[in-house]
């Protein structure tokens, strides 16, 4: 019998405002009822995650990720969790998307573990391991994520834009022209959303809605005005609404200055999973644990520092409708 070590590698290698149509009702009807138009998130931390040589302890990052989902779905089982979790994305035969994060290089990406993590209990919950597809934009970013590129579709898949291309048709929305990915548009029914928590020298934050960003061919086209309506816009393409339904954010590692790219003189350890289905509600909670960290190292605000993520509010707006970014309309849940 495999170890869950072997398990895990051989099977890698080998939104609105919760509105219906953009929410996977995951977060319990009761609580949508006691919290009329609050946005659930749910921040989950173990401060012994990582071990005394630096690693993350892959037993304490499944349970971690268990604690969450249970949390925010309010189911006491994970795996019952993760079966609704299929079942509101479109069902066990359809394909499951984990869209990580590996701009930043080795040290800041999404970490693997939590990924195979997520796997398994996509397994577990019926979801055959060809229906589940790992991406990024290239390679070179699902290998900086410690993950190995794979095609077998006896397996869980691993490879990016680089291998499906992109669609023909430039769209467009607001200020925003993009041809996506053919891994959103033509394999994956559902996207659970994998960022990692990190310091922007533009945007000031990147996270859930900003990785969005590695599923078009023109991130940069992306950039001016420090992302702001470029964040925005791209995630009110009706594709990302459609079908990037949960963000599970990786806030394990962080960089808290220097960013995007890895920068070991400001790395820190939240130690934390965030989860939810609003990703405005989630980058403003993220905004907030930057700004905190930044205030206990003397750093200044991104305000003061020029590099406001002005993108939130944005989104949070009339015209784009993604979420809600008022503290006082997200019900935070810390365990």
């Amino acid at each position: 019998m495999k170890s869950r070590r072997e398990f895990l590698k051989g099977a890698l290698t080998g939104a609105a405002i919760l509105s219906a149509k953009n929410s996977l009702g995951l977060s319990g009807a009761l609580d949508q009822q006691a919290e009329s138009g609050k946005s659930k998130v749910v921040i989950a931390r173990e401060a012994a995650l990582h071990g005394p040589d630096g690693k993350l302890d892959e037993k304490r990052v499944g349970e971690l990720l268990d604690r969450a989902i249970s949390t925010y779905t309010g189911r006491k089982r994970p795996v019952d969790a993760w079966k609704h979790i299929v079942l509101e994305g479109g069902g066990k035969d359809k394909v499951i998307g984990l869209k990580t994060n590996g701009l930043g290089g080795k040290g800041i990406s999404t970490h693997a573990v939590l990924v195979f993590a997520i796997a398994e209990r996509l397994q577990q919950a019926g979801v055959k391991p060809g229906n589940i597809l790992v991406w990024d934009r290239s390679a070179r970013d699902l290998e900086a994520c410690g993950l190995t590129i794979n095609t077998d579709p006896s397996r869980v898949r691993c490879f990016g834009s680089d291998v499906s291309g992109f669609e023909d048709v430039v769209e467009n929305w607001g200020s925003s022209h993009a041809r996506f990915s053919r891994i959103l548009t033509r394999e994956c029914a559902m996207v659970i959303n994998l960022p990692i928590l990190k310091d922007h020298s533009m945007a000031g934050v990147t996270f859930a809605m900003k990785n969005m960003y590695g599923v078009v061919e023109r991130p940069q086209d992306l950039h001016a005005g420090g992302c702001n309506p470029g964040v925005a816009d791209l995630n009110a393409f009706p594709v990302i609404q459609r079908k990037v339904k949960l963000t599970i954010g990786d806030a394990m590692t962080s960089v808290y200055e220097g960013g995007p790219g890895f920068r070991p003189e400001h790395l820190w350890q939240p130690n934390a999973l965030i989860v939810g289905e609003d990703r405005v509600a989630i980058d403003q909670i993220a905004w907030g644990i930057l700004e905190k960290k930044r205030a206990a190292v003397g750093l200044k605000t991104f305000d003061a520092v020029g590099r406001p993520p002005r993108y939130i509010a944005t989104a949070a707006d009339a015209a784009h409708a993604l979420g809600v970014n008022d503290p006082q309309r997200i019900k935070l849940i810390e365990i």
